[in-house]
């Protein structure tokens, strides 16, 4: 047994130079973990809670010591002489002594840092990759390794740029690549050659916060045929689709999707996908509509949800409540898995095994505000979730995940192969009651 000795937690920066928290654990044995806690911008309002200090004077009241204090006291005093070994016990305790449903308390970017610098120190501790750790914590029993297809986020818009965009993510996923490697160079490939296109349209080539690019396009449909041509020129029209996160939740407003500057309702903004999915060949939609239009999801998943995966975020926020409704009422046939969601790699683990229980594609994504730490990239091994989402090829924060990833897959070898389309394939019974 492997016990904690000591807990350390800073306030470091994320990928916006803004405040986020950061903790090592250490165990008697001299095994180290350590993990950086990311940060949304598009959050949903049923996102467990990121404590942040308030305080005007120091990052505009974004500041996080008020977490890493919290790490360092009470977090701090329930982890020590605990085995390291024992996740679950640890993310229970965690969970407990928070007392809210929220985990607003203690905060849930202060829990989730210990949760995931223990599940490294633990990894450490018994000499194993971090994914195969994983896989013996939590009693995964599968001889399958698989490399999760990756989602490059190329396009901004929403939150995330000023380009005037109300989708928020359109995405290249090149899903008919050979491996994991081969996908990871279609999509750096494209997205060099959507450089050049958006030049030569004399467009802005500056990059949002997800490394994508924003510019200044007359409507969606145009971003759509843009990169459409883009991927063609590039050689790759039969191995990469394009996917679309609307984040719609952002431009719901008092009733009504404004969409294109105009008031729509929930089935006339099906309609609208529904003829994106036949004219661009779309492979799946990310919140399509707003997270507590649990009606309009459920017609829309059922007009639609035979042809794509349609991927709750906002919706579900890797919260195993709000998936169980999901699938009770058939809204959506997907899940976006977000770790600072939910605030422990437990309650994280069970949501992703419970959607697969259910038929539901999997998706694990990063945050707009990340941190250096690849851990996403290990979990989406661990868990064979199928994709990953972390931005485009582009800044070395998203990069992280990406490289991590070739990593694995060279350390694997034969023993992996790359999801590809098998990710987004759909068995019949996903999304129903």
């Amino acid at each position: 047994m492997a016990k904690i000795k000591d807990v350390r937690a800073l306030e470091v920066l994320d990928s916006r130079g803004l405040p986020t928290v950061a903790a090592e654990v250490l165990l008697d044995d001299g095994a180290i973990g350590s993990a950086a806690v990311p940060s949304g911008a598009s959050t949903g309002e049923h996102e467990a809670v990121e404590l942040r200090d308030g305080d005007k004077a120091r990052f505009a009241g974004k500041g996080v010591l008020k977490a890493v204090s919290h790490v360092e006291g009470e977090l701090k005093k329930l982890a020590l002489g605990r085995d390291a070994l024992k996740q679950q016990d640890l993310d229970s305790a965690m969970i407990a002594a928070d007392g809210t449903p929220s985990k607003g308390r203690l905060g849930a970017n202060a829990i989730l840092a210990v949760s995931l610098a223990n599940s490294r120190a633990a990894a450490a501790s018994v000499k194993k990759p971090l994914y195969e750790y994983l896989r013996d914590c939590y009693g995964i029993v599968s001889s399958e390794w698989l490399l999760p297809a990756p989602m490059f986020n190329v396009i901004n818009g929403g939150k995330h740029a000023d380009s005037g965009l109300d989708i928020q993510e359109f995405m290249l996923v090149p899903t008919g690549a050979a491996s994991y490697r081969e996908a990871l160079r279609a999509g750096a490939e494209i997205y060099q050659a959507l450089k050049k296109t958006l030049a030569g349209m004399k467009m802005t080539v500056a990059v949002g916060d997800e490394g994508g690019f924003a510019p200044q396009l007359k409507d969606h449909a145009q971003a759509l045929d843009v990169l459409s041509k883009t991927i063609a020129s590039a050689g790759y029209s039969s191995a990469v689709r394009v996917s679309i996160d609307a984040a719609s939740s952002e431009f719901y407003k008092d009733g009504a999707y404004v969409f294109e500057k105009k008031p729509r309702s929930a089935a006339e903004m099906t309609k609208i996908y529904g003829d994106w999915i036949k004219r661009y060949s779309l492979l799946s939609l990310e919140d399509p509509l707003a997270e507590d239009d649990w009606a309009g999801w459920k017609s829309l998943t059922a007009e639609l949800g035979s042809s794509v995966p349609i991927i709750g975020d906002d919706i579900f926020v890797t919260n195993p409540q709000r998936l169980a409704r999901g699938i009770k009422e058939g809204a959506g046939n997907a899940i976006l898995i977000k770790l600072n969601q939910i605030g422990t790699l437990t309650e994280t683990v069970e949501t992703v095994r419970q959607a697969q229980k259910a038929g539901y594609r999997c998706v694990i994504s990063h945050r707009s505000g990340e941190t250096e730490d690849p851990y996403i990239a290990y979990l989406a091994v661990a868990l064979n979730a199928g994709a990953i989402k972390t931005g485009a090829p582009c800044r070395s924060e998203r990069l992280a995940k990406y490289n991590h990833l070739l990593y694995i897959e060279a350390a694997l070898g034969a023993k992996a192969r790359y999801a590809g389309p098998a990710a987004f394939a759909l068995p019949a019974h996903a999304g129903r009651s």
